[in-house]
């Protein structure tokens, strides 16, 4: 009897064991069933985020088939292709004091900038910031500006001794307005909507160099605006100061743009005489360009369609720091909901728009330690999901390279296509091979080593190391602000009277 109880008690044993093993059996092959599923979705990410060499040569093809069209006729493009009417760029010969204002958001800066010639160069700076009350930031035009006029007026009455304008001269000023304006001069342009949080709707389709003038003479503060323009044609500026080689400027920060040299003559819709110079600075305001070789994801698709500006910026939103982070979280949340990836529940924070922003994806890529200590931070600190092992981490940091290197490498599509309508590429045979130095500017290019890093070997793979030898990349500081102060000084009015 005792022997078949044991007999029994064995084989409902073994069954126990049998069934717990199957149980483990399965969950193990559930769990890389969702494994599966979670590398499937980065793969098809990867593959339809591909640029190979073809593809960024078509890219900058159409970059530069669209900048002809934009120049051609208003209208004519996705890219806008403005007339700066920058006609003279400093050539670090400029000499006085000059000031700058840099309006562009919640903030405002006032810079003054004492210019010393070739020798010299930059001889000092000194600015000040100022922060906008909020009330003033959908109040009237005259509240708005006659408190920029204050702060002015308060830092003009700082200046200390040798840093006075010449006798007899008015002080000149470079305005720096970072909100979008139809340009009718160098020293004018209407407001054509306001972003940013501003909303002050009776400046919309005022030319916003004569409020600032009507609130400098209200007070009187003798100054006059001789260059109204943006940040990248500020870079620009600040960067021909410095390298007369210099013969376009990239922005590539939370948003991105670019602005070159372009002859007159190659301005079709130029209808005004042609200036001294024979030059034009052509503001394209490149993030809106789109292009069916663009290698767009679904994620981008729902991005730009739940967007504040769905079909417009389409390039901008695959390259700018403000969108990168927001392609990672998007992908990754698809993984959390299809294939587990965090474990059974969707971590509530990774439903959130934008909160995974681009320094932090950043921070994730460059993550050097060996058990990618950074990510692991990141992911709890931000998403609230701990417990994250070496192998989900290495996947975010995978992920966090595709999104940049796609971003990169169209950034140098981009490039390209400007060279290329300059003639500067190397595709002209025999054509003497002169320096071509692109000023860069913003948080992404200067903070983000592996995309600037990327951008800078993308651009040499599609010119060739040769044509390559030619080409420059330049970091341009502060084009919004010393830039300004250099194009006050290039199309100063005392420069005529300067002239033998």
């Amino acid at each position: 009897m005792g022997k078949k109880v044991a007999v029994v008690l064995c084989v409902a044993a073994a069954a126990v064991v049998a069934a717990g093993a199957a149980v483990v059996v399965r969950r193990q092959m559930k769990r890389s069933g969702k494994w599966a599923r979670a590398m499937a979705i980065l793969k098809e990410f990867e593959d339809k985020c591909g640029t190979p060499i073809g593809k960024l040569r078509q890219v900058a093809d159409a970059m530069t088939v669209e900048m002809h069209a934009g120049l051609a006729s208003e209208g004519g493009s996705k890219l806008k292709m403005l007339i700066s009417y920058v006609d003279n760029l400093p050539t670090g010969n400029e000499q006085g004091l000059f000031y700058a204002l840099d309006l562009g958001g919640t903030n405002f800066r006032v810079l003054r900038v004492q210019l010393g010639g070739k020798e010299n160069g930059v001889v000092s700076q000194e600015f000040e910031e100022v922060s906008i009350p909020p009330h003033l930031m959908i109040g009237s035009p005259e509240a708005l500006f006659d408190y920029i006029a204050a702060a002015l007026a308060k830092f003009v009455a700082t200046e200390g001794e040798g840093s006075h304008p010449y006798p007899g001269r008015q002080r000149e000023l470079g305005f720096t307005f970072s909100f979008p304006v139809r340009q009718t001069s160098i020293s004018s342009g209407t407001l054509i909507k306001w972003t940013k949080g501003f909303s002050i709707e009776d400046a919309v389709g005022e030319d916003v160099v004569a409020e600032l003038t009507k609130a400098m003479e209200k007070i009187g503060l003798h100054m006059r605006v001789t260059a109204l323009v943006n940040d990248t044609i500020g870079t620009l500026a600040g960067g021909r100061f410095y390298d007369s080689d210099v013969i376009a400027a990239v922005i590539l920060g939370t948003g991105t743009n670019a602005a070159y040299v372009e002859r007159a003559q190659a301005i079709p819709k130029w209808h005004g005489p042609l200036p001294k110079s024979g030059e034009m600075v052509i503001n394209m305001e490149w993030g809106n360009f789109r292009s069916s070789h663009l290698p767009l994801t679904e994620y981008d698709q729902a991005l730009d369609s739940d967007s504040l500006n769905p079909g417009e910026q389409i390039f901008e939103k695959i390259i700018s720091g403000m969108y990168l982070g927001e392609v990672v979280r998007r992908v990754l949340l698809k993984m959390a909901e299809e294939a587990s990836f965090f474990g059974d529940n969707v971590p509530p924070k990774l439903r959130t728009p934008f909160i995974l922003r681009t320094p932090d994806m950043s921070a994730m890529h460059h993550d050097t330690s060996s058990d990618l200590k950074v990510v692991g931070n990141k992911l709890r600190d931000i998403l609230e999901i701990s417990n994250t092992t070496l192998k989900m981490r290495k996947v975010v940091v995978e992920l966090c390279d595709i999104v940049a290197t796609r971003g990169a490498r169209l950034s140098a599509a981009g490039i390209v296509g400007i060279l290329k309508k300059l003639g500067r590429d190397g595709a002209k045979e025999g054509a003497e091979q002169q320096k071509s130095v692109i000023a860069l500017d913003g948080g992404l290019f200067e903070h983000y080593k592996k995309f600037s890093a990327c951008m800078e070997s993308t651009l040499k793979e599609l010119i060739g190391e040769e044509v390559a030898q030619n080409i420059v990349i330049k970091h341009s500081n502060d084009g919004s602000g010393i830039g300004a102060a250099l194009l006050a000084a290039s199309h100063s009015e005392y420069l005529m009277a300067e002239e033998p």
